[in-house]
């Protein structure tokens, strides 16, 4: 029962937006870690989107009873009731909450309540009636690194503002990949993602401009002299490979292989993105 509540928060999820967050952290810090505020901020954050998960599960049950991937999960099968559900996704908003408010600051606490209301209220409910759902969900997932640097700074600057920028361009190419490898699912659950409604070629398209974009996102980090020139190239080089493969998809014999190898290479972009820049204060 104990594994059945975990899994209702997402671990995964959860575990990415920790990496996230703490490279949003570690670069507000500027090498000078404060390991207690650095606990607080991912102790809170996790309960805060462990709580968006629940409630996610919870309007998406119906839905989840017609994915293949989903079909297991524990309100549709009965295994957690929706009042525990509810309850746990209560009392996990409110932990984190209390949490983020008492050790961190005001404004990351708004922060991380507007990422809980753009996934929970704007994106589960309007996934369901557009396309735009994908870019909604982006917004609630672009703001965990911005957490992270607004729990030591204390300030929406434009640091913030790029890391917020490179997320949303990040997330939008790895969401449509993943859109069009699990097509059958969001056929199935009637979910108007954009291979659903606009085609393949039209993603694909969408894609290479959101990576393109990602690729010269760094170098306005260095631009601004929030990284050096190591985070600017290392990054865009990434951003490059991704492109490569982003370009070989046009002529791709098998869509959804393709699609899953860019969400692979999506998650080593994201994590080399985070890892060069927790290690900014270190390199040049």
């Amino acid at each position: 029962m104990i594994k059945a509540y975990y899994m209702l928060t997402k671990p995964g999820i959860l575990m990415g937006n920790v990496i996230t967050t703490a490279a949003g952290f570690a670069l507000a810090a500027k090498g000078h870690l404060d390991l207690w505020l650095f606990l607080a901020t991912v102790i809170g954050i996790c309960f805060v989107i462990g709580s968006a998960c629940v409630f996610n599960n919870y309007i998406d049950r119906r839905a989840d009873q017609r994915m293949e991937r989903t079909k297991n999960r524990a309100l549709v099968k009965g295994i957690i009731s929706l009042k525990s559900a509810i309850f746990f996704a209560v009392i996990l908003a409110i932990g984190g909450v209390i949490t983020l408010f008492r050790y961190t600051n005001l404004l990351t606490t708004i922060i991380a309540l507007t990422g809980f209301f753009f996934y929970v209220v704007m994106y589960s409910f309007w996934k369901y009636r557009s396309t735009y759902g994908t870019l909604i969900g982006s917004i609630a997932g672009a703001l965990p690194p911005v957490i992270g640097y607004c729990a030591v700074s204390n300030q929406f600057d434009m640091a913030a503002f790029l890391l917020f920028a490179i997320m949303i361009l990040w997330q939008m190419p790895h969401f449509y990949a993943i859109a069009m490898f699990r097509l059958k699912d969001y056929t199935a659950a009637a979910i108007p993602v954009l291979p659903l409604k606009k085609g393949m070629h039209i993603t694909k398209v969408h894609m290479l401009f959101y990576v393109i974009a990602f690729a010269l996102a760094p170098f306005l980090f260095l631009a601004y002299g929030y990284t050096g020139r190591i985070f600017a190239i290392a990054t865009a080089l990434m951003g490059l490979v991704w492109l490569y493969l982003c370009i070989k998809g046009f002529k791709a014999e098998n869509d959804a292989r393709w699609a899953r190898g860019m969400f692979r290479f999506s998650l080593v972009v994201i994590m080399g993105m985070s890892f060069m820049l927790a290690a900014n204060s270190y390199i040049t």
